[in-house]
């Protein structure tokens, strides 16, 4: 990759919670390619990660913030701000939850306010974050906001449950967003559909592991890892891309397209 592709730009990354995090890897290769940023998570996955670690890596600070309050996400931006000495050009959203998933919960017994709850913490909080960046006049010109998506949001996947429609809402977000942002200010906003990775939020989905292997045998390139994810968001916050906007980018090694494999015929259904 060129070098210094973020020399000069600010921005805000959320969501990293240990070195297996996609938001944790983009911090990193941010870094490395000359950009300036803070890093902001909820308080309560602080406690659970060492995003601190990270801070230091990186010469910045972390602003705890829930994304799913107003006033959290208001004060992350002024702080933010401050800190950097002026308006952002790129923010990354990667935030999901989904307590009927974490607690096992069925696609056909879910609990109805916890689907709320994954609705608000993975995808409203995204529209939070628009609107009020856009109140606030805090994006520059051309700018860029990325947010993490799964292809569950276009198909069925049963382990999946009801973040297969919080990302469809997402997603939708970034084409509504993206289509007003873009005659505001240029801003471009753009959602990326990874291919299954080892996080700890992923790992902790009931058949990942299954899933992992399967996903890997059917992309022609395999799964790409978290690393390779946080090459291409720095691509998207570059000026490289700067047409690229109101888009859901699969980064998942042709697997998105991918009808069937010989390596799943030869595994699978040979006898």
């Amino acid at each position: 990759m060129p070098e210094n592709l973020l020399k000069g730009k600010k921005g805000i990354i959320t969501g990293a919670l240990d070195e297996n995090s996609i938001a944790w890897q983009a911090a990193l290769k941010a870094k490395e390619q000359g950009a300036k940023f803070v890093l902001t998570n909820a308080p309560i996955a602080m406690r659970m990660g060492a995003i601190n670690e990270l801070a230091t890596a990186c010469d910045t600070i972390v602003i705890p913030a829930d994304a799913t309050s107003v006033e959290d996400i208001e004060k992350l931006y002024d702080e933010a701000k401050e800190f950097l000495g002026g308006n952002f050009d790129f923010i990354l959203h990667s935030i999901g939850m989904s307590p009927n998933v974490r607690k096992g919960r069925s696609y056909g017994d879910l609990n109805y306010d916890w689907v709320q709850k994954s609705y608000d913490v993975s995808a409203i909080s995204f529209h939070k974050m628009l609107q009020i960046a856009e109140k606030k006049d805090i994006l520059n010109e051309w700018g860029s906001v990325v947010a993490l998506s799964y292809i569950a949001a276009q198909r069925s996947y049963p382990f999946y449950s009801d973040m297969s429609e919080a990302k469809a809402i997402l997603e939708s977000i970034a084409r509504n967003y993206g289509q007003r942002y873009g005659l505001l200010k240029k801003v471009r906003v753009n959602t990326i559909s990874q291919s299954p990775t080892k996080t700890t939020a992923g790992s902790g989905i009931n058949g990942f592991d299954e899933f992992f292997d399967f996903a890997d045998m059917m992309s022609p390139l395999g799964n790409a890892s978290a690393e390779a994810c946080a090459e291409y968001i720095i691509t998207l916050f570059s000026d490289y891309t700067r047409m690229v906007t109101m888009q859901n980018l699969f980064h998942d090694g042709g697997y998105s397209f991918a009808g069937i494999s010989q390596t799943i015929v030869d595994k699978y259904l040979t006898k």
